[in-house]
């Protein structure tokens, strides 16, 4: 992890007891896991525990939970995590998409825009924390915010970008300034006509297609484009639901299969259908994509693709904390996928600090490690959260009316009863 990075500071001792680890899509065993100075020190028998693991450590006992690593999420634009799904479908490409949003819903994104961009970053980092999520690429500016010390989850810096072919300005410039081995992530072939089409070759053409490249959506690369991506060593982040709800097509299974490095991101509200998790049921469920695939697309394959070098995505020795738990149900993770949502991510740790919590798992961690954890029902799910919920809640209701905010399209507020309970 990089010194500079903020969620690596913390700098303490963690045990996680009594889970079940999963080491990978299909291989899982009963283990302890330590975690020291934010980084895994020890994977293996709570009888061989090393000696330092002391009492004094935070010790948090996940019997029956399934500890899995935390998710990756290669594509999202935070700032859109408030908004509602926007458009008037079907399009030919983004281009028609853009225009005819910004000119049929003005009044809609000049109200959103009145919430404080601090305010709509923050809950952008919550709804990809409440699905598991502890790493983010924001295909965006990298706004002072995101860097935030107690930024809710960590946000990748590394990388260069445009925002597409049509509308990014000048790219070989951007491709040009971008270090070698840091990845150059651009829009591309978003849309189902011959200009979307024509974007990958435009870039072959300007020989931007190189192993740095991360396209995104990708959704009219055809057998011959899919060739000439495995060629040039790029990568690939499919976004199936935002284009199944603008263009009413899904990539395809048989072409994108072709190509050797591919994840999955859960794009913004603006179109997708809710957060990461739901995306991946999505593309399973209309996309072929098999679980092990799609455990592989929200792990380890956008952890290679953006350059993350702290083995995020996985549980290894010397790698960054970041864990999720769920529910054991005796399944392997990539299994699990099949019905996992929001509501079955009960715990989250990143670089060994908790920001995340169940009201049952609340009960079994610590109470100094508690603090600064703060309530919030969203869509019948109770979760603490480390973040200033009430705070957010409250400059975002000040815009859009009480009982108006929604996340990811899914219903919010603080449950006071239960706050007015943890303080006693």
């Amino acid at each position: 992890m990089r010194d500079d990075d903020p969620i690596s500071r913390y700098g303490r001792g963690v045990v996680i007891r009594g889970a079940r680890c999963a080491l990978g899509k299909d291989e899982s065993t009963h283990a302890a896991i330590q975690i020291t100075d934010g980084h895994v020190t020890y994977i293996g028998a709570e009888s061989y525990l090393p000696s330092a693991a002391s009492s004094d450590w935070t010790q948090v006992d996940l019997s029956g939970f399934l500890v899995m690593p935390g998710l990756v999420n290669a594509h999202d634009h935070l700032q859109f995590s408030l908004h509602p799904r926007l458009a008037d479908p079907p399009y030919r490409n983004y281009v028609d998409w853009g225009k005819s949003i910004h000119a049929k819903f003005f009044d809609v994104f000049a109200k959103y825009r009145t919430v404080p961009k601090n305010v709509r970053l923050w809950w952008g980092g919550l709804r990809n924390l409440l699905c598991g999520v502890t790493t983010v690429s924001h295909h965006d500016p990298l706004w002072a915010e995101l860097q935030r010390e107690d930024f809710p989850v960590r946000v990748v810096r590394d990388f260069g970008w445009g925002h597409s072919v049509a509308l990014g300005g000048d790219l070989r410039s951007a491709h040009s300034a971008t270090p070698e081995g840091v990845a150059f992530i651009v829009h591309a072939c978003e849309g189902v006509d011959e200009q979307a089409r024509d974007e990958l070759f435009k870039l072959d053409r300007w020989g931007l297609l190189d192993a740095n490249m991360v396209l995104v959506h990708g959704l009219a690369v055809d057998a011959e484009g899919a060739e000439l991506i495995r060629a040039r060593g790029t990568s690939l982040i499919l976004c199936p639901s935002s284009n199944e709800f603008l263009f009413g097509k899904v990539p395809d299974a048989a072409v994108f299969g072709a190509i050797d490095n591919v994840a999955l991101g859960s794009d913004s509200p603006l179109t997708c259908e809710g957060d990461l998790l739901d995306e991946v049921r999505f593309a399973m469920r209309h996309c072929g994509i098999s679980p092990q695939s799609a455990y592989r697309m929200v792990t380890e394959a956008p952890a290679a693709m953006l350059g993350l070098s702290n083995a995020e995505g996985s549980i290894e020795m010397s790698g960054v904390g970041d864990l999720i738990a769920v529910r054991d149900t005796n399944q392997e993770a990539a299994d699990g996928l099949r019905k996992m949502s929001m509501a079955d991510v009960e715990f989250v740790m990143i670089a060994g600090r908790v920001q995340l919590a169940s009201e049952a798992v609340l009960g079994k961690i610590p109470p100094p490690e508690t603090l600064g954890l703060e309530p919030l029902w969203i869509d019948g799910t109770v979760r603490w959260l480390r973040a200033p919920v009430k705070e957010l809640l409250r400059k975002a209701e000040a815009v859009l009316g009480a009982g108006e905010v929604r996340l990811g399209g899914k219903p919010v507020r603080i449950p006071e009863f239960l706050e007015a309970k943890h303080a006693c």
